[in-house]
């Protein structure tokens, strides 16, 4: 009940909106205290996460399945990786170049997210370029417009590239990490600038650059795994390039020291990304991008804290078509269930062949054989799994981009060809799915009207034949998006 004194009516009326005043002041004071107070949401989804999000951009040897926009897959264990989309761009950059690379995701503090990537499309690497490209969203699904970071106007005549994000909660605000060749520094430099909310950040300074001698790229940081942070980054070799990683007790500029040795695949790996095992915690994978000459991901398996880690065989871990330069983050099972949701996974499928992982099933010339990646064009390798021609409770091949065209067997060599509606090319394109021959987790594929042969491959061309023991591994394959 509100007495005379206090009605919003008569000589009470200014004392009440005095009231009105103090109270609105306390809600907003509390509101801005709220605000600044980092919140719990990367906690609580830490304790949540069953999966994982994966940003990559797209290239191809010839350039043909080059896409410099934003890409997402998904994984339950950071190894095995379906797109989202059918692979296709979920964000396309509007300004700067209209193109990027090097997409960094990132969850913030409130639990939103954040992309930022690399203003580049034609890979002038030498043009200056002191912004990146930023797009936040608040569940991976819902994205802002693309805007511009000017992050690097105080090296003007600099390129900005390959930009990584960590949580510094001395100075609470986020570090942005980023390789860049700045004004009278070494050639080859991580810079680091501080931001508390995407739009204005502080002027870079020298995060990391070997000591003085540079050479130094493409950086991704851990924060406080037992007190200590790790920086891993690409450094320079007499034999090429790989991966390396420093650590400090904090996170100030200039205070990493290297603890491992390099880590080499083909003498050109950069492009590193952490990623710790949410089913063990003590358990680490590392993902590196090796762009000569396979133009492939390197995968290691090891330990941030101990240094030591042992690559993984390609029959252990398999990246989306034409992926490169990705960042990896844990997610929940709503946001990995709401991503599906929202773009779909693939439509297609590829054949990874067991006792040659790097090779897959492909079509050349109307023939089929293995191959390993990358070649030209990709699709050659994607294939649609329907039900067999023959038998709908086999299965049959359909090339993705020449539909209407099967793996079928002529002469016990297997050629794409297109279906003339015969019964026997309807046999021949026919195969039942078993077990795998010489891994019972992956698969074989029995002839339908020679059961007897097993599709195999001899000489990198696929065949139906009979087989020994010591051949199940030439018919063992991984279906694989």
């Amino acid at each position: 009940m509100i007495s005379r004194s206090d009605s919003t009516t008569g000589p009470g009326r200014s004392s009440w909106r005095r009231r009105l005043a103090t109270i609105a002041a306390s809600v907003a004071l509390l509101g801005a205290f709220v605000a600044a107070v980092p919140q719990s949401a990367p906690a609580e989804a830490a304790a949540a996460n069953s999966a994982y999000v994966m940003a990559y951009f797209k290239e191809s040897p010839n350039g043909s399945g080059n896409s410099y926009n934003v890409h997402l897959a998904v994984s339950k264990d950071a190894l095995e990786w379906t797109a989202l989309n059918d692979n296709n761009p979920i964000l396309v950059p509007t300004l700067g170049t209209k193109g990027i690379r090097d997409p960094f995701v990132y969850r913030l503090q409130d639990g939103s997210w954040v992309m930022m990537a690399t203003d580049l499309k034609n890979e002038n690497f030498t043009a200056a370029n002191p912004s990146l490209h930023i797009w936040t969203s608040p569940d991976l699904i819902n994205w802002s417009g693309d805007r511009l970071l000017n992050i690097n106007s105080a090296n003007p005549n600099s390129f900005t590239w390959a930009p990584a994000i960590f949580w510094d909660p001395a100075r609470a605000k986020y570090g942005i990490t980023f390789s860049a060749n700045p004004t009278g520094g070494p050639f080859g430099t991580i810079l680091v600038a501080y931001t508390s909310d995407f739009v204005t950040t502080t002027t870079p300074v020298t995060f990391f650059d070997n000591n003085g001698q540079g050479g130094v790229i493409d950086s991704d940081v851990q924060t406080d795994i037992n007190g200590v942070n790790y920086l891993y980054y690409r450094s320079p070799a007499p034999n090429g390039t790989g991966l390396m990683g420093a650590r400090s007790s904090s996170l100030t500029p200039g205070s990493f020291t290297t603890y491992t040795s390099g880590l080499y695949q083909g003498g050109c790996v950069e492009a590193p990304t952490v990623v710790r095992s949410l089913a063990d915690p003590n358990a680490w994978w590392l993902w590196g991008d090796n762009y000569c000459p396979n133009n492939k991901f390197n995968v290691w398996q090891g330990s941030v804290t101990t240094g030591s880690w042992t690559p993984l065989s390609q029959r252990n871990f398999t990246a989306p078509l034409g992926s490169k330069h990705n960042s990896i983050q844990p997610i929940t099972s709503t946001e990995y269930t709401g991503l599906i949701g929202k773009y779909g996974l693939s439509n297609a499928t590829r054949l990874k062949s067991s006792n040659f992982p790097d090779r897959y099933v492909r079509h050349q010339g109307g023939a089929a054989r293995i191959d390993p990646l990358p070649f030209d064009p990709q699709q050659d390798s994607q294939w649609k799994i329907v039900p067999g021609l023959a038998d709908a409770n086999a299965v049959s091949f359909e090339s993705v981009n020449f539909p209407g065209q099967y793996l079928r067997h002529s002469n016990f060599a297997v050629v794409l060809r297109a279906n003339d509606g015969s019964a026997v090319f309807a046999a021949d394109a026919t195969f039942k799915k078993v077990a795998g021959l010489s891994d019972s987790s992956w698969s074989s594929f029995q002839s339908y009207n020679y059961p007897t042969r097993y599709l195999r491959h001899r000489d990198f061309s696929l065949r139906i034949d009979p087989l020994s023991s010591a051949e199940y591994g030439d018919a063992t394959f991984r279906l694989v998006p």
